[in-house]
């Protein structure tokens, strides 16, 4: 990783945020260096939504070229449910499975507008990327895989819940 420019960051530290964004941004304007790839939902589900994006990679500016992918399990299925199989069981799966394929759509680039904020950029990109692949737009993060919901959360929900019925 190091010999590919790779950074590196503890999402928690505040410190590290905000080095990682000092570093994007002194990449992009840079116009000797290689476009950043960057996955910014951070983790990956089942191929049928886009989860939220962290916002981080749309507050440095510059031009956002967006990739739809979606997986095609015909063949094999690339995801993989970690509550479910073991990662000795999935990779089984995986180099056994007649292949991979993978549908990838290359976007138009799109730019952050002038009244516009991080996240509602985000928000529209993920938009964009959902509608082409054909998938359902989520409004929270992959956290909810590996961590319970937060207690305000589900009061908020609730206290929604009321206010209809």
């Amino acid at each position: 990783m190091q010999t590919s420019q790779h950074v590196l960051f503890e999402r928690s530290e505040m410190k590290d945020r905000h080095l990682v964004r000092k570093k994007i941004r002194e990449h992009i304007v840079n116009k000797a260096k290689l476009p950043i790839l960057i996955f910014p939902e951070g983790t990956c589900i089942n191929n049928t939504s886009v989860m939220m994006f962290k916002k981080g990679s749309f507050e440095v500016g510059g031009t956002i070229h967006p990739v739809a992918i979606k997986y095609d399990p015909r063949f094999g299925d690339a995801f993989w449910n970690s509550t479910k199989y073991s990662m000795m069981t999935y990779a089984f799966n995986l180099i056994t499975s007649w292949g991979i394929v993978c549908n990838v759509w290359y976007l138009p680039p799109m730019v952050k507008e002038e009244e516009e904020d991080a996240v509602h950029f985000a928000n529209r990109v993920k938009a964009v990327i959902a509608a082409q692949a054909g998938m359902s737009v989520l409004p929270w993060d992959g956290g909810l895989k590996r961590k319970k919901v937060k207690e305000s959360f589900k009061e908020e929900q609730q206290k929604k819940y009321c206010q209809i019925v």
